[in-house]
């Protein structure tokens, strides 16, 4: 393999025997390399192969700029959840999981605590995945020296689950995409704007929409509807007003097509993403 870019000095671009492009990734493997060099292979960590251009242009992107760390952890924690499950995941989980990650461990430095509303009904209904994700735990734990929360493993669990879910149907298939776009137009139509569909928040929100759209058709309940308004969920709410008022559509046309109540914590993530997509 020869180097076709070289994106950092643990990343470069390259072909497989296939011409297929690649994200080649290891200590030092960029270091130094110019277009045409020859890759050293007793470097190579992981080849990363995405299935279009978006995914890889995305993927490079979370690469770029995230510490070589997490990439290696998201590595150890895909190897293992293969092993675990016996079988393969989509290599979509490669980025969304490294995302996630890298995110999670810059909330954590910061004091930001985000509850997972879903915990309980991950352990429940996706057990074996939430047990990957208390591994996962640990396996940053020894590589980044901070230990995350339980409800990070419930948020890793999900992209494990995302990355092996099995087709649910055509038509369920067909209705799920329904709800999400639906979604994507109230955002879009209230604040009066078209969507980076190319960005990472979009990417992010849209992962974030296939998971609660999955709920929905697996009826998987996301707990009961809350009276109670915690200090920051107010604090949230107040903070995202538009964002909230963005929510109260989507929570409105989900109750009327489908019946759904929504926890305030569900309705925070949404406000959350929304304000991402929407102001980065």
């Amino acid at each position: 393999m020869i180097v076709e870019k070289v994106i950092n000095n643990n990343l470069v671009r390259s072909r497989n025997n296939k011409q297929q492009e690649i994200l080649v990734m290891g200590c030092g493997l960029g270091f130094k390399k110019q277009v045409g060099d020859l890759i050293d292979e007793f470097k190579i960590e992981k080849v990363y192969t995405m299935l279009d251009d978006t995914q890889n242009n995305q993927f490079e992107e979370i690469l770029s700029r995230v510490p070589l760390s997490c990439i290696q952890i998201t590595n150890k924690i895909v190897d293992y959840a293969k092993a675990s499950l016996g079988k393969e995941l989509s290599d979509t989980i490669y980025l969304t999981l490294c995302d996630h990650i890298a995110f999670a461990i810059e909330r954590f430095k910061n004091g930001i605590n985000i509850q997972n509303a879903l915990l309980s009904e991950i352990k429940r209904y996706y057990l074996h995945e939430f047990q990957i994700g208390m591994e996962a735990l640990d396996i940053i734990e020894a590589k980044a020296d901070i230990r995350l929360p339980d409800a990070e493993a419930g948020f890793i669990a999900l992209h494990v689950v995302n990355a092996s879910f099995d087709s649910i149907g055509m038509e369920q298939t067909k209705e799920m995409m329904k709800v999400i776009q639906n979604t994507l137009n109230i955002v879009k139509y209230h604040f009066n704007i078209e969507l980076d569909e190319n960005s990472i928040h979009y990417d992010r929100f849209l992962t974030h929409l296939k998971f609660f759209v999955k709920r929905v058709f697996s009826n998987v309940e996301i707990g009961e509807k809350e009276d109670k308004e915690d200090n920051f969920f107010l604090m949230i709410k107040n903070q995202y007003k538009n964002e909230y008022a963005c929510v109260l559509k989507v929570y409105e046309y989900l109750r009327k097509e489908y019946h759904l109540q929504m926890t305030n914590d569900e309705i925070m993530y949404l406000m959350i993403h929304i304000h991402r997509i929407t102001t980065m």
